[in-house]
């Protein structure tokens, strides 16, 4: 073997060792015979091997060696992480339990609420008009109207249904402690009872217990200043979250004229909302919720009235100069109880609130327009208990079951200075002297109410694509009137394919009356006096009993990423059909009945959503008739009553169509957003055989967020303008059924605010 060959062998060696697996000792023996030639080879001989056994070092392998290593361990989760997911577990949970099967549903969400013109600072009321079939009305007349109801709306919080108050225009509850809101419509299923019409459920915020918050300032036109506070966070075990929001303007309620600025309107109010909730094992939590608000408004005057009445031989009276005030307080408390089990979840709560208005009137001005002072006190105290199951009995199977039980103790307190007339009915005699001086009369109601209901509902899978949910719901009520009522419903959805819903459904339905709106009144203490009605008729305000049918589509429209359309059509027809109305001068309304009524409409919406890009379109036509009032009947003219007994007639609140639009837009941190809301007018006149002028309401809005403190915690300055093109319309007009003074929507306002994250 020459010299010239060794190398050969030494470049191919790497080859070589590797086709006998090792460089072993038995290899190194064979190489040495050639380490002692007469040659100088040793260090050729020795450099070889170290050069063959860099390919088989263990680091040269650590591709096949990598692939049997265990991932590293992911980081170790905080305590707070570990709250957060057992809570996100358990709020899912929870909407299994009160899952809306076969309802529609409209969405708003909290980043769209914030992409409104006025943001979070927007009330309650205005934001749920940018859903479909919500129309705008006065706040003493019930501020809005779903599906051209009056009232009939159920609210709860994180499904538990909040009893209602006594306010007229007073709202309890705040826009910024909302993460998700469902409007519900159309056939319920059987879990909701008592208010039918839509149910207002509201997800409190999911996102605010990272010890974090924040405080704004916000006011403009109007005298409107409002400043709000919210901090959240996580200690423990427990999750935890507070606001608390001021209120003031020179525009508390409606301006009665088309004047920019109202008379006598300034409204100071407060509002507060606490959260707790403690998990008390991964199965199940304690949530504590409680909320508080308290307003006082001055009634707006509308100037230049006639004065009617000559009290003690004053005749005149500047109606600009009238001095009526109203308060309302409004709280309540939720203490609620979840379990997950395996298969089967269920809530259990106690809910408890307290409603308190207060009317005080002009003593000498109310006296000489009206011929009535009324002192009006309204009381309301509620508890309950109310408990939810869902069983998981199968894939196709889910059993849901439940109850509910209330009592309310509820004072009506009427003080009514009034004028006495002569038996022809005439408050001055021959001479156009006094019959008398002003005297008073009491009239008071208490009464400790009970509602009771219960369900039970099977929502079962037929297909993937199909679902029906049937079920039974029981009511009874023992209040001024004791009435009972079982209730089928059924519901079905099918999803024929991808992005299409299509829903329908019946629903008997059983709606009782608000107590203190069905409390009596004692006409005898009124008699010869200019309050005494013209009709003595006062039957009892009795439950509503209704029919519902229900029937829409959704579809998602994939040539164009993000659009979804949606039609749904309803027809009811109820007996006893219950309506309310402000029948006088104090800003609170009474129930009544008609015998027979009937709502029919359909419902158009459109969503689209593109990156920073949404924007919505709704709307509604709708009409709800009726005919024969049947209790309270002295609440109207003889001649009012008899028309409505052979005719039917329009209820106050119907409005022919509604319709919403708006769009927002996300641009280098900069939002623009718009939004209008359109009516055809409400019902006025005799026996509402007219209507108010139809209107068109713009708003805009602008912000931006400014990393002036911190790049994690930004300062948001927002400009909005409120009626943009300064549109001067009527809501009411101070005629119709129930329609005690005009009211007109805000003139152009302009507002500007500051945010900052804590």
């Amino acid at each position: 073997m020459s010299v010239f060959e060794k190398p050969r062998w030494a470049a191919s060696g790497a080859a070589s060792l590797l086709l006998c697996g090792l460089c072993s000792p038995a290899l190194s023996q064979t190489s040495a015979p050639a380490a002692n030639a007469p040659t100088a080879l040793p260090d050729v001989e020795v450099a070889a091997p170290k050069r063959v056994q860099l390919p088989r070092r263990p680091r040269t392998r650590v591709v096949t060696d990598k692939r049997r290593e265990t991932p590293p361990a992911a980081p170790k989760q905080t305590e707070a992480q570990v709250v957060a997911g057992n809570n996100d577990k358990l709020d899912e949970a929870r909407r299994a339990i009160l899952a809306p099967t076969g309802a529609g549903s409209y969405q708003l969400n909290q980043q769209a609420l914030e992409a409104l013109p006025q943001g979070t600072n927007t009330s309650l009321d205005k934001a749920l008009l940018q859903a479909p079939g919500v129309s705008q009305d006065s706040a003493a007349s019930g501020e809005f109207h779903v599906r051209n109801e009056h009232a009939n709306v159920q609210y709860r919080i994180n499904g538990i249904m909040l009893p209602d108050g006594v306010g007229a225009f007073g709202q309890i509850l705040d826009t910024g402690i909302i993460g998700n809101l469902d409007l519900l419509t159309g056939a319920l299923p059987a879990q909701y009872g008592l208010h039918t019409a839509a149910v207002l459920d509201i997800q409190t915020k999911a996102d605010a217990f990272n010890n974090s918050g924040s405080v704004s300032v916000y006011g403009g036109s109007h005298g409107t200043i409002t400043t709000s506070l919210e901090y959240g966070g996580t200690i423990g075990q427990t999750q935890y979250f507070v606001s608390g929001r001021y209120f003031g303007s020179n525009l508390g309620i409606e301006n009665p004229t088309p004047s920019n600025e109202a008379i006598h309107d300034r409204t100071a109010q407060e509002k507060g909302f606490l959260y707790l909730s403690t998990v008390l094992d991964p199965t199940s939590r304690l949530t504590f919720m409680s909320g508080v608000s308290n307003g006082t408004y001055q009634i707006p005057n509308n100037p230049g009235q006639t004065p009617q009445f000559n009290v003690n031989g004053v005749t005149d009276f500047n109606s600009a100069l009238l001095n009526e005030h109203q308060n309302e307080f409004n709280q309540f408390n939720v203490l609620a109880y979840q379990k997950s089990g395996d298969g089967i979840d269920y809530q259990l709560s106690y809910f408890n609130r307290y409603s308190q208005l207060h009317f005080m009137p002009d003593p000498t001005g109310d006296l000489i327009f009206n011929g009535i002072a009324s002192d009006v006190y309204r009381q309301s105290f509620v508890n309950g208990i109310q408990e939810d199951t869902a069983w998981r009995i199968g894939y196709a199977h889910t059993l849901r079951f439940g109850f509910s039980v209330s009592a309310e103790r509820s004072l009506v307190t009427d003080i009514d200075s009034v004028l006495p007339v002569d038996a022809d009915g005439n408050q001055v005699d021959a001479m156009g002297n006094p019959v008398g001086p002003p005297f008073s009369v009491f009239d008071s109601s208490s009464k400790t109410g009970w509602l009771f209901g219960t369900y039970l509902q099977d929502e079962w899978k037929i297909t993937n694509d199909l679902t029906l949910n049937a079920g039974l719901r029981f009511d009874q009520m023992w209040q001024y009137v004791d009435a009972n009522q079982l209730s089928p419903r059924i519901n079905v959805t099918w999803k024929p394919f991808d992005g299409t819903v299509f829903h329908a459904g019946y629903s008997r339905n059983f709606t009782p009356p608000d107590q203190v709106l069905a409390a009596p009144t004692n006409l005898a203490l009124v008699a010869n006096s200019t309050a005494q009605p013209a009709v003595s008729q006062n039957d009892p305000v009795q439950p509503e009993r209704s029919n519902v049918f229900d029937v829409g589509v959704t579809q998602k429209i994939y040539t164009v990423p993000g659009l979804e359309l949606g039609i749904d059509g309803y027809y009811k027809t109820a007996t006893d059909l219950l309506d309310d109305g402000q029948f006088g001068q104090a800003y609170v309304l009474t129930a009544f009945n008609y015998a027979r009524g009937e709502n029919v409409g359909v419902e158009f919406k459109a969503n689209y959503t593109n990156g920073n890009f949404r924007a919505y379109g709704n709307l509604a036509w709708a009409k709800q008739i009726a005919t024969d009032v049947v209790s309270n009947q002295y609440l109207f003219d003889p001649d009012e009553l008899a028309y409505i007994a052979n005719n039917n007639v329009y209820t106050d609140h119907a409005q022919l169509l509604t319709a919403s639009l708006g769009a927002s837009y996300l641009w280098n941190g900069t939002r623009y957003s718009a939004s209008m809301i359109y009516g055809s007018g409400l019902r006025d006149g005799f026996a509402n055989t007219g209507t108010v002028p139809s209107y068109t309401q713009v708003n805009l809005g602008v912000s931006h967020d400014f990393n002036i403190v911190s790049p994690t915690k930004p300062t948001t300055l927002r400009f909005d303008v409120v009626n943009l093109f300064d549109t001067i319309y009527q809501i009411r007009d101070g005629s119709g059924i129930g329609v005690f003074a005009p009211q007109y929507g805000p003139r152009r306002g302009f507002y500007f605010g500051i945010s900052q994250k804590l």
